[in-house]
């Protein structure tokens, strides 16, 4: 496995009146304007691609990467909704001295950005969402995708998630020596534009490096996000204010395509850049075009 740049700062956050902690990690310049970047499901805070990495060192750029509860640094916790993460990120970018921010949510992190969008119009200049999952119950929700298989999980997760997670942390604790191959084997039976980004060594260190340093400490955090989707999200997403920015692959085998058009249809400001032949880590590969054009959204007036 080739090296990675460890972040420049890394660490964990006292929330919920110091009864929980989130873990976070950062990239690029501590006084540049900041980004929030939400993992997918599963992942930890490490979850950026290099490139990104790189581009934000470079502009003076502040990327912060969050562990959600049940991975990595983060304290195990129930959520009974996607809208009671934000008053968590809130309180961390509170103790790093941040107001205004973006966020940007991978897959499973997009239901968790909106719900940050939404919570804090006032904080959130825009938000970027690549491949997100949209609502499975409720006036929002649409059918079809991986979450359908979710939505009849969560019953059994909602008991056995905890338990599972603490097994599968053990075994990547000691499963370093077969974690690049799992990640080769993964590439091969997915489709074309996934497993085009897998074989790129950048990315295989980038999902390893994130693995091993979040998931071997613990990997709760899936299991609850499969529970929590499966539930209504606590707002509306049409009462999501803020410029939303939403990339799609019309390839995407887990999140239809039709699931990021219908997002966008709900969305009273927002844009689909379509991902024409990418599947559903696409969006991975363009970190450098999506953080340039949610600066180009920063950069209007308000």
């Amino acid at each position: 496995m080739m090296d990675i740049d460890r972040p420049k700062i890394e660490g964990s956050v006292a929330v919920d009146g110091g009864r929980r902690r989130i873990g976070f990690a950062e990239f690029g310049s501590a006084n540049g304007r900041a980004m929030f970047w939400l993992h997918g499901t599963p992942g930890a805070r490490r979850q950026i691609p290099t490139e990104a990495r790189a581009f934000a060192a470079e502009n003076g750029i502040r990327i912060i990467g969050l562990d959600r509860p049940g991975v990595g640094s983060s304290t195990p916790h129930s959520y009974e909704s996607v809208s009671e993460f934000a008053a968590d990120l809130g309180e961390v970018a509170d103790s790093l001295g941040i107001h205004e921010f973006a966020v940007i949510g991978l897959s499973g992190g997009g239901p968790y950005a909106l719900g940050v969008a939404h919570a804090f119009p006032d904080r959130v200049v825009t938000a970027g969402i690549l491949g997100g999952v949209a609502p499975t119950v409720g006036p929002d929700a649409i059918e079809g995708g991986a979450m359908r298989l979710a939505r009849a999980a969560a019953p059994v997760l909602r008991v056995a998630g905890a338990p599972v997670g603490k097994v599968v942390s053990s075994v990547l604790s000691v499963a370093r020596p077969i974690a690049d191959p799992a990640i080769s084997i993964y590439g091969r039976l997915s489709p074309k534009g996934d497993r085009e980004l897998l074989s790129r060594p950048e990315f295989r260190a980038m999902f390893l490096d994130d693995l091993l340093h979040g998931g071997s400490q613990r990997m709760e955090a899936p299991f609850s996000d499969i529970v929590v989707f499966s539930q209504g999200w606590g707002f509306r997403v049409a009462d999501v204010t803020v410029p939303v920015r939403w990339w799609h692959g019309d390839r995407d085998h887990i999140i239809p395509y039709s699931h990021g058009e219908h997002m966008v249809s709900l969305l009273p400001d927002a844009k689909l850049f379509t991902m024409h032949g990418e599947s559903h880590l696409g969006a991975l590969g363009m970190s450098v075009d999506i953080i340039t054009e949610l600066l180009a959204v920063w950069d209007q007036p308000r």
